[in-house]
Protein backbone atom coordinates (compact mmCIF):
# COMPACT_ATOMS: atom_id res chain seq x y z
CA UNK A 1 0.00 0.00 0.00
CA UNK A 2 2.41 2.66 -1.22
CA UNK A 3 -0.46 5.17 -1.34
CA UNK A 4 -1.03 4.56 2.38
CA UNK A 5 2.65 5.23 3.12
CA UNK A 6 2.47 8.43 1.08
CA UNK A 7 -0.63 9.58 2.93
CA UNK A 8 1.01 8.82 6.29
CA UNK A 9 4.11 10.77 5.32
CA UNK A 10 1.98 13.71 4.20
CA UNK A 11 -0.03 13.67 7.45
CA UNK A 12 3.07 13.54 9.67
CA UNK A 13 5.04 16.11 7.68
CA UNK A 14 2.09 18.51 7.54
CA UNK A 15 1.55 18.32 11.28
CA UNK A 16 5.07 18.01 12.66
CA UNK A 17 6.77 20.38 10.22
CA UNK A 18 4.07 22.91 10.99
CA UNK A 19 4.86 22.65 14.72
CA UNK A 20 8.66 22.36 14.79
CA UNK A 21 9.22 24.32 11.59
CA UNK A 22 11.57 21.93 9.80
CA UNK A 23 11.38 19.38 7.02
CA UNK A 24 12.37 15.82 7.93
CA UNK A 25 15.45 13.76 7.31
CA UNK A 26 14.56 10.22 6.25
CA UNK A 27 16.27 6.94 7.10
CA UNK A 28 15.15 3.58 5.73
CA UNK A 29 15.73 0.45 7.83
CA UNK A 30 15.39 -3.02 6.31
CA UNK A 31 14.62 -6.26 8.13
CA UNK A 32 14.95 -9.71 6.58
CA UNK A 33 11.69 -10.73 4.93
CA UNK A 34 9.91 -7.45 5.76
CA UNK A 35 9.31 -4.33 3.69
CA UNK A 36 11.56 -1.42 4.71
CA UNK A 37 10.44 0.90 7.48
CA UNK A 38 11.20 4.60 7.05
CA UNK A 39 11.88 6.83 10.02
CA UNK A 40 11.38 10.57 9.62
CA UNK A 41 13.42 12.87 11.87
CA UNK A 42 12.46 16.49 12.54
CA UNK A 43 14.61 18.88 14.57
CA UNK A 44 13.81 22.37 15.76
CA UNK A 45 15.81 23.97 18.52
CA UNK A 46 15.58 21.74 21.58
CA UNK A 47 12.95 19.36 20.18
CA UNK A 48 13.43 16.28 18.02
CA UNK A 49 10.57 14.19 16.66
CA UNK A 50 10.92 10.74 15.07
CA UNK A 51 8.03 9.16 13.16
CA UNK A 52 7.74 5.77 11.50
CA UNK A 53 6.28 5.20 8.06
CA UNK A 54 5.66 1.60 7.05
CA UNK A 55 4.15 -0.11 10.09
CA UNK A 56 0.62 0.68 8.84
CA UNK A 57 1.10 -0.73 5.34
CA UNK A 58 -0.74 -3.83 6.52
CA UNK A 59 -3.28 -4.40 9.31
CA UNK A 60 -2.00 -5.98 12.53
CA UNK A 61 -3.29 -9.39 13.58
CA UNK A 62 -2.86 -11.88 16.39
CA UNK A 63 -0.24 -14.41 15.23
CA UNK A 64 -2.67 -17.21 16.17
CA UNK A 65 -5.09 -16.01 13.50
CA UNK A 66 -4.58 -18.57 10.74
CA UNK A 67 -6.51 -16.57 8.14
CA UNK A 68 -5.88 -12.87 8.84
CA UNK A 69 -7.92 -10.36 6.87
CA UNK A 70 -5.57 -8.55 4.45
CA UNK A 71 -7.56 -5.31 4.71
CA UNK A 72 -9.39 -5.14 8.05
CA UNK A 73 -7.55 -4.79 11.34
CA UNK A 74 -5.84 -2.08 13.38
CA UNK A 75 -3.05 -0.03 11.85
CA UNK A 76 -0.58 2.22 13.64
CA UNK A 77 2.57 4.30 13.30
CA UNK A 78 4.84 5.37 16.15
CA UNK A 79 6.04 8.83 17.13
CA UNK A 80 8.89 9.63 19.55
CA UNK A 81 9.12 13.17 20.94
CA UNK A 82 12.34 14.04 22.76
CA UNK A 83 14.30 17.06 23.88
CA UNK A 84 17.40 17.45 21.73
CA UNK A 85 19.68 17.93 24.73
CA UNK A 86 22.00 15.06 23.80
CA UNK A 87 22.70 12.93 20.72
CA UNK A 88 20.41 9.94 20.23
CA UNK A 89 22.46 7.66 17.95
CA UNK A 90 20.59 4.49 17.13
CA UNK A 91 17.14 5.64 18.25
CA UNK A 92 15.83 5.55 14.67
CA UNK A 93 16.82 1.88 14.41
CA UNK A 94 15.07 1.04 17.69
CA UNK A 95 11.95 2.83 16.48
CA UNK A 96 12.09 0.95 13.17
CA UNK A 97 12.37 -2.31 15.14
CA UNK A 98 9.22 -1.34 17.04
CA UNK A 99 7.42 -0.55 13.79
CA UNK A 100 8.48 -3.87 12.26
CA UNK A 101 7.37 -5.90 15.30
CA UNK A 102 3.81 -6.52 14.00
CA UNK A 103 5.18 -8.07 10.79
CA UNK A 104 8.14 -9.85 12.42
CA UNK A 105 6.67 -11.00 15.74
CA UNK A 106 2.92 -10.65 15.28
CA UNK A 107 2.57 -7.90 17.88
CA UNK A 108 -0.48 -5.65 17.81
CA UNK A 109 0.60 -2.13 18.74
CA UNK A 110 -2.05 -0.31 20.77
CA UNK A 111 -2.37 2.25 23.53
CA UNK A 112 -0.66 1.07 26.76
CA UNK A 113 1.29 -1.65 24.91
CA UNK A 114 4.79 -2.26 26.26
CA UNK A 115 7.45 -3.35 23.76
CA UNK A 116 10.72 -4.34 25.42
CA UNK A 117 13.71 -4.43 23.07
CA UNK A 118 15.97 -5.54 25.96
CA UNK A 119 18.82 -3.32 24.81
CA UNK A 120 19.50 0.42 25.01
CA UNK A 121 17.22 2.35 22.66
CA UNK A 122 20.15 4.57 21.70
CA UNK A 123 23.85 4.55 22.51
CA UNK A 124 24.23 5.26 26.23
CA UNK A 125 20.49 5.15 26.97
CA UNK A 126 19.12 3.85 30.27
CA UNK A 127 15.86 3.06 28.47
CA UNK A 128 15.35 -0.31 26.79
CA UNK A 129 11.59 -0.44 26.11
CA UNK A 130 8.79 1.65 24.63
CA UNK A 131 5.46 2.35 26.31
CA UNK A 132 2.83 3.32 23.73
CA UNK A 133 0.29 6.03 24.45
CA UNK A 134 -2.20 7.86 22.25
CA UNK A 135 -0.62 10.78 20.39
CA UNK A 136 -3.38 13.35 20.64
CA UNK A 137 -1.42 15.82 18.51
CA UNK A 138 -1.77 13.85 15.27
CA UNK A 139 -5.30 12.86 14.27
CA UNK A 140 -6.08 9.40 12.95
CA UNK A 141 -5.65 9.00 9.21
CA UNK A 142 -8.81 7.60 7.57
CA UNK A 143 -8.33 5.00 4.84
CA UNK A 144 -10.72 3.74 2.21
CA UNK A 145 -13.27 1.37 3.72
CA UNK A 146 -13.24 -1.34 4.88
CA UNK A 147 -9.69 -0.55 6.09
CA UNK A 148 -9.46 0.88 9.61
CA UNK A 149 -7.84 4.29 10.13
CA UNK A 150 -4.16 4.63 11.00
CA UNK A 151 -3.60 5.54 14.65
CA UNK A 152 -0.52 7.52 15.68
CA UNK A 153 0.93 6.28 18.95
CA UNK A 154 3.54 8.06 21.03
CA UNK A 155 6.36 5.68 21.90
CA UNK A 156 7.78 6.75 25.27
CA UNK A 157 11.22 5.33 26.15
CA UNK A 158 11.15 3.54 29.52
CA UNK A 159 13.77 1.82 31.65
CA UNK A 160 13.85 -1.87 32.53
CA UNK A 161 12.57 -1.08 36.06
CA UNK A 162 9.75 1.04 34.66
CA UNK A 163 8.85 -1.72 32.19
CA UNK A 164 8.68 -4.18 35.08
CA UNK A 165 6.39 -1.76 36.92
CA UNK A 166 4.07 -1.59 33.89
CA UNK A 167 3.87 -5.40 33.83
CA UNK A 168 3.10 -5.48 37.55
CA UNK A 169 0.83 -2.48 38.07
CA UNK A 170 -0.13 -1.23 34.62
CA UNK A 171 0.71 1.75 32.44
CA UNK A 172 -1.52 4.18 34.36
CA UNK A 173 0.42 3.55 37.58
CA UNK A 174 3.70 4.39 35.86
CA UNK A 175 2.28 7.58 34.39
CA UNK A 176 1.06 8.57 37.86
CA UNK A 177 4.56 7.92 39.23
CA UNK A 178 6.08 10.13 36.54
CA UNK A 179 3.70 12.96 37.43
CA UNK A 180 4.37 12.57 41.15
CA UNK A 181 8.14 12.61 40.62
CA UNK A 182 8.00 15.50 38.13
CA UNK A 183 9.65 13.40 35.41
CA UNK A 184 10.03 14.91 31.96
CA UNK A 185 9.55 11.83 29.77
CA UNK A 186 10.89 13.74 26.75
CA UNK A 187 14.29 14.28 28.43
CA UNK A 188 16.75 11.60 27.21
CA UNK A 189 19.00 12.33 30.19
CA UNK A 190 16.26 11.84 32.78
CA UNK A 191 16.66 9.54 35.75
CA UNK A 192 14.61 6.39 36.07
CA UNK A 193 11.59 6.57 38.32
CA UNK A 194 11.29 3.72 40.82
CA UNK A 195 7.65 3.46 41.78
CA UNK A 196 6.98 1.82 45.11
Amino acid sequence: MSSTSGSITDRVVKHVAGVVGSQPQRASVTFLGVEPVDVLRFVDGDEVVFATVGCARHPMHDPNDLAPDPVRGPRAEAIVRMRAVSPLPGLHKSLATLAAAPAVEGLVLAEDSLVDLQEPLWVGAICSAFLLTADAEIADLPLDEPAEPVHFLRAVPVTANEAAWVRLKGAAALRDAWVEAGVDIADPTRSAVNPS
